[in-house]
């Protein structure tokens, strides 16, 4: 699982904050970043509620007086948001609301996004791809000016395809 939620952030804030000076490198980033959490086999910090607002806090602090940079790295606890809730942490409350839940739901069980049927942990990653195929169509990631575009300011075109 890794298309599935780099997509639906990218969807998400694509369609939900329409915003044009968006950092969609972030945001994929952080759509997929409690990932890193899959390398310990349990969820972490990054799969509660804790874990994005931690890092909105951070960067909010760190980026006083550098507006620019900040609206890049706010991308990265959107993006860990829209993981939340695509993964489905939020329906395991004592996870979701750690520590307000308990200090025990922490590094204990089998990591959400893998706690599903297999043939729709298939289906969810080719929905990702079909997704993320659909947006480079829509907004003519072909076109080498908006490809460099994305690459370089992370911004994607609001030239949609007809």
């Amino acid at each position: 699982m890794f298309f599935w939620f780099l997509a639906s952030a990218v969807l998400m804030v694509f369609f939900v904050f329409d915003s044009p000076a968006a950092d969609y490198r972030f945001v994929a980033l952080g759509g997929v970043l409690p990932l890193i959490e899959d390398l310990t086999g349990r969820p972490l910090v990054l799969h509660t509620l804790v874990g994005p607002v931690a890092l909105m806090a951070l960067i909010m602090l760190a980026t006083r007086g550098r507006r620019i940079l900040r609206r890049q790295l706010l991308g990265l606890p959107i993006g860990s948001f829209v993981f939340l809730l695509v993964a489905g942490i939020w329906a395991r409350t004592s996870l979701f609301w750690w520590p307000m839940a308990g200090f025990d739901a922490i590094a204990t069980g089998p990591l959400p996004e893998f706690d599903r049927p297999f043939v729709l942990l298939v289906l969810l990653e080719s929905v990702g791809v079909a997704g993320l195929l659909w947006l480079a169509i829509r907004v003519r990631l072909a076109d080498e000016g908006n490809a460099s575009r994305l690459l370089q300011t992370g911004r994607l075109p609001r030239n949609p395809a007809p």
